[in-house]
């Protein structure tokens, strides 16, 4: 539970129907195995104890004696694990049978919770024996040998883990217009366990799992879906054990279908609740009856998925997908931006490296959209001291590939003018060596934007920005900035994907983009090759947007960030490396504020932007102390 990190689990269990001793000794096994597991949460599903498929026999006194005496039996193993259990039973209550999730922790039957959406059509009849909760009024009823809340307004908070508030859902409640784990999750409950008997139909799995996905997502919190499987009669149906567990909008675990067994991962109420903080429009709602249980706080060792590059989908049909998302995202907001400045021209530093190369990709695009001639795009090369004829000839091909015009400014006579103007020497290799050559490329970008009734595009992308790694008023600036929201580590994958799609010349050349360290190519080259490598200098970009996107959008304090980058680059990075550019990265980031103050109009492609107008409204003088203690006292 540290951080945030909950352990949970949903079983299956092979059942027989009608047959409560079997099932429950069944039921007990698996309670077990998810106690070995470390699992804090074990859900099960819709009638369990019973089997969901049990029909007129639901009337019958032995069964729903049997069935109680099976969760007598359940609570009693319950009291040997350090475990909330949430298990399907049918309940009597006077004159009525309710389908209800008894949640039970350490011995102790916490509540019980009815389901309010009875399903009667087609192949499902429950109406015939159940009654809906929908109605009710939370009261006390004696079950299992003890007193327990019967209501569908409970929620089951952890004392220990405030965080962590359970609302209980039964199956078709799901897939109504207005589910109840609405109500609860605004009510303020970040996990909702869902024990449910689903049939198994042609195209089901696929809208199960959207289904799910998509609740989670819209109630900011946790979703754990235990389905019952084999076992269940098959007279007219079949049961495929589909568990699944989802964690604002992304399915962290599923089972194999048809099988058996537990299903674990974690969940990370931490997140949730800063996420519900973030989004204002997540509102409250008054009610509920809480419920307290208390366990033990253990560390949760990680198995869920954990991305390298965060920013970047993994799977790669879903990637190319957003890869030409993002590119038209960028190319429509400088298309619109053209349009409405009456602009004739855009002007792009073109350098041969990877962020410009991007530019001119989207300028590109732009100017197709408009139906513009490409010879509209002019394309400066500007080589100075530390340009390598590697990137100047990548530059000067590309320019050619795509059909935009070309223009070469040797700087280097300009800048060696500059430093006599201001007293320098030119042999000191210092910031003011470096930072003039950036501005004086702005400043003649700037200057032929005017020339040619155009603007100048921005190449600065995300990480960069982040850590200030830009010279203000140089490559700082621009009249608009179509990579301000793009990371390094996803200029690096759309470039490829603008390569995987072109013609071998132009392939080739992106390629070889790709292949070309990072640099600003500020120094003097060695043997011809970059000799100022920026990952040398500030650190590895796919650590740095790794920090970026867990600190800026998931809001992670650093010793969590480090945790998860342990485990997310293990084998990589050892745990002092990471730190080290951890450490890096949190003075950059605080130290280089005023550079993203200021910064120029740039369109939001994703979840992250550090834009002074929108999603980052950081104070320049804010001070990192908190955030370096923190991780300088990492391990």
């Amino acid at each position: 539970m540290k951080d945030g990190f909950v352990k949970v689990a949903c079983a299956t269990p092979r059942l027989r129907v009608a047959d409560c001793s079997y099932n429950t000794s069944r039921i007990e096994a698996l309670l077990g195995e998810a106690a070995e597991t470390g699992a804090a949460l074990c859900v099960l599903p819709e009638l369990a104890v019973t089997g969901y498929t049990c029909g007129d026999l639901f009337l019958q006194e032995a069964l729903l004696r049997a069935a109680e005496d099976g969760l007598t039996r359940i609570l009693a193993t319950t009291a040997r694990y350090p475990m909330l259990v949430v298990v399907g039973v049918p309940v009597r209550d006077g004159g009525a049978l309710y389908n209800c999730a008894a949640v039970c922790c350490k011995g102790k039957l916490l509540g019980l919770v009815p389901k309010q959406h009875i399903p009667n059509y087609s192949e499902f009849y429950e109406a015939r024996h159940f009654t809906s909760g929908i109605q009710m009024t939370t009261h006390e009823i004696a079950f299992a040998g003890q007193t327990a809340p019967l209501g569908v307004d409970l929620l089951f908070r952890w004392k220990s883990l405030p965080d962590f508030v359970l609302g209980c859902e039964i199956c078709e409640d799901l897939w109504v217009a207005e589910p109840p784990s609405g109500k609860l999750a605004r009510m303020g409950a970040t996990v909702i366990a869902n024990c449910s008997a689903s049939d198994e139909l042609i195209g089901k799995p696929a809208y199960r799992r959207n289904l799910i996905g998509n609740q989670s997502a819209r109630l900011l919190c946790a979703y754990l879906y235990a389905d019952a499987g084999q076992g269940e009669s098959t007279q007219d149906l079949v049961f495929a054990g589909h568990d699944l567990i989802a964690e604002n909008g992304v399915i962290l675990a599923e089972s194999p279908r048809f099988q058996t067994g537990l299903t674990v991962t974690e969940i990370d109420v931490a997140r949730l609740m800063h996420e519900r903080r973030r989004m204002n429009t997540f509102d409250g709602l008054e009610g509920g009856r809480f419920v307290e249980f208390d366990l033990p706080l253990r560390d949760t060792a990680l198995t869920r998925p954990i991305a390298r590059t965060p920013f970047v989908p993994s799977d790669r049909e879903d990637l190319q997908e957003r890869c030409e998302e993002i590119i038209t995202l960028q190319a429509t907001g400088l298309a619109t931006r053209l349009r409405h400045t009456r602009s004739k021209t855009a002007v792009i530093g073109l350098s041969g490296g990877l962020d410009s190369t991007l530019a001119l990709i989207v300028t590109v695009h732009a100017f197709d959209m408009l139906g513009w001639e490409r010879r509209g795009i002019l394309a400066v090369t500007m080589p100075c001291f530390g340009t390598t004829s590697r990137t100047k000839s990548n530059a000067e091909k590309l320019a050619e590939a795509y059909g935009a015009r070309l223009e070469c400014v040797d700087i280097k006579a300009a800048v060696t003018q500059h430093f006599a103007d201001i007293g320098h020497d030119p042999d000191k290799l210092d910031v003011t060596f470096e930072n003039a050559q950036a501005r004086q490329r702005t400043y003649i970008l700037m200057d032929l934007a005017n020339m040619y009734g155009g603007m100048v595009v921005g190449t600065g992308d995300l990480s960069e920005l982040a850590l200030g790694w830009a010279t203000y008023n140089g490559d700082h600036m621009s009249m608009y900035g179509v990579n301000a929201s793009i990371p390094k580590t996803l200029v690096r994958y759309l470039t490829a994907y603008e390569a995987s799609r072109s013609a071998p010349e132009l392939k080739s050349i992106l390629l070889d983009v790709l292949g070309t360290p990072v640099s600003p190519e500020l120094l003097p080259p060695k043997d011809g090759e970059i000799s100022q490598k920026t990952e040398e200098l500030v650190g590895p970009y796919e650590l740095h947007d790794f920090f970026l996107y867990y600190m800026v959008r998931c809001g992670m304090p650093p010793r969590k960030i480090f945790r998860l980058a342990c485990r997310a680059f293990e084998g990589e990075y050892d745990r002092a490396t990471i730190k080290r550019w951890l450490v890096t990265f949190l003075r950059r980031f605080f130290m280089q504020q005023f550079k993203r103050s200021c910064l120029p109009d740039g369109p939001k492609v994703g979840t992250i932007t550090l834009s002074p107008r929108g999603d980052w409204r950081m104070p320049t003088d804010a001070v990192s102390e908190v955030w370096l203690r923190e991780a300088e006292a990492l391990l």
